[in-house]
């Protein structure tokens, strides 16, 4: 899921303090048809905070800098940093108002009633084709653009649902480590957390993500965790599930995947369920064809576009095959693409074209 350096300085805590302080308690506690760009402007108030302080910070180190120059162009910098985050502010803002319009403006309290779960991940009884969680199941991923740079460094990246569930909020979730390794040391190793629900729905109920850094110069030389930075679970601290991937989708429909305000705000909208290659060009664009031809063969692969108002001016295409799952990620962008190499789900995960 997105994570940014935005995404680090906001926290619930100073949200609910500046909502009280910022905004009437009328547009809490009365009407829920504005409650969404309510919580948008309660969290603009905490990013500015957050820059605010940010800024004082860095001028503090500044100031224990003993050459002029060096101390001059440090303010410099702590100055240029501060404008760009208060830029950023009010872009994420603008991106959540966007969404709100989207989603209807109202709360965001999604119901969460274990009864409406699934608890069996060994025979799932209502699995979702396009997103597989049976105990056991696994996918390997490689990269093109940026990825493919520390691929060449020995890069794997592989996802397994583990035998392994957490009760939150009294809901089974199933465990999924996603996990990537760089030359055999771990770099950044996540624990998802799934519910299924018994319409087809794949609920996101939370994660704990960890990323490690290797420091030349060290003995031993081994990864030192440097950050949780994008952790979140439902029911902690104000954070609500979300929908990773619908029951039914149907085109057009936009969704919340996850809600932590300032950690995880990923959103996504079906693009299309009956996609192929060569039905779209836009769709088209930095697919691989033998693997669109491979896997969307009935002209039946839903594709989506995911997005987060942390990161306003970047999205990802994500392509899912049925049987299969995900199968290929695209940043339009960037011009990178992450698709998949390898499986245990389905006959044809044999038959995967290289990179």
């Amino acid at each position: 899921m997105t994570n940014d350096r935005s995404a680090a300085r906001l926290g619930l805590a100073a949200i609910g303090c500046l909502a009280a302080i910022a905004l009437p308690h009328a547009a809490w506690g009365g009407s829920d048809s504005h409650t969404c760009t309510a919580v948008a402007s309660a969290q603009l108030e905490a990013c500015r905070s957050e820059v605010k302080a940010s800024y004082a910070t860095a001028k503090a180190s500044c100031l224990n800098l003993g050459d002029d120059a060096a101390r001059s162009a440090c303010f410099d910098e702590a100055k240029t940093a501060r404008d760009e985050d208060g830029d950023e502010c009010k872009e994420q803002r603008s991106a959540r108002r966007d969404l709100c319009d989207e989603l209807g403006g109202g709360r965001y309290d999604p119901s969460f009633d274990p009864a409406d779960f699934d608890t069996d991940f060994a025979s799932p009884p209502h699995p979702n084709p396009y997103f597989p969680l049976q105990i056991g199941d696994t996918w390997e991923y490689a990269g093109g653009g940026e990825d493919l740079d520390r691929l060449r460094l020995g890069e794997e990246i592989a996802i397994e649902v583990l035998a392994e569930t957490k009760s939150i909020e009294g809901v089974t979730c199933v465990v999924v480590r996603d996990f990537v390794e760089v030359e055999g040391a771990v770099v950044e190793d996540t624990d998802d957390w799934f519910g299924q629900r018994k319409d087809g729905t794949v609920d996101y109920c939370g994660e704990i993500s960890q990323s490690f850094e290797l420091f030349p110069g060290d003995a031993p030389l081994l990864p030192e965790l440097v950050s949780l930075e994008g952790s979140w679970k439902t029911g902690r601290e104000g954070a609500r599930p979300g929908t990773l991937f619908p029951g039914s989708p149907t085109v057009g429909q936009v969704y919340r995947q996850e809600f932590a305000p300032g950690t995880a705000e990923d959103a996504a909208q079906v693009l299309s369920t009956t996609y192929g290659f060569g039905s779209d060009p836009e769709l088209d664009e930095l697919v691989p064809q033998a693997l669109a031809d491979l896997l969307c063969a009935a002209d039946d692969c839903v594709v989506t576009k995911e997005f987060s108002p942390l990161s306003p001016d970047s999205f990802e295409r994500k392509y899912y095959a049925a049987g299969v799952g995900l199968f290929l990620e695209v940043a339009p962008e960037d011009a990178e693409i992450v698709q998949l190499v390898g499986c245990n789900v389905d006959a044809r995960c044999g038959s995967l074209p290289t990179p």
